[in-house]
């Protein structure tokens, strides 16, 4: 699949966990595929210590990731508000949306309501 994607914490969390759907998805990717700053931080936020927190600092190293910037903290800070109350839109994806919204990229994710600011969402499958 072509495209420049941006892909959320639950579909890597599939991933990491071998999740069929996922692995598939993600390589069948014909580009590299980002990663946002505040994924990395919700993913560390759940990872045990041991095999798995090397499993995914090893994953992450092969990552591209995009790092917060003054544009992307105020956007997202902006759609926190707009979409906070409304939507139950957190602070974490407002960032993420962000972070896609500053890069032109298609955040791929299973929850796609939490990003009702956005144009670009592609949901790649559902869970069964």
């Amino acid at each position: 699949m072509q495209g420049k994607f941006l892909i959320d914490t639950d579909v890597l969390i599939d991933y990491l966990r071998d999740q069929q759907q996922a692995v598939v998805f993600l390589e069948s990717l014909d580009s590299p595929f980002y990663i946002s700053a505040i994924t990395i931080a919700e993913l560390f936020a759940g990872v045990r210590d041991g095999d798995e927190r090397t499993n995914l600092s090893c994953f992450l190293d092969a990552c591209a990731t995009i790092e917060l910037d003054l544009v992307i903290s105020e956007k997202g800070g902006l759609y926190r508000r707009d979409y906070g109350k409304s939507h139950g839109v957190g602070l974490a994806d407002a960032l993420i949306a962000a972070t896609a919204t500053r890069h032109d990229l298609t955040v791929v994710t299973l929850n796609g309501k939490h990003y009702p600011m956005l144009k670009n969402v592609l949901i790649p499958y559902r869970k069964s």
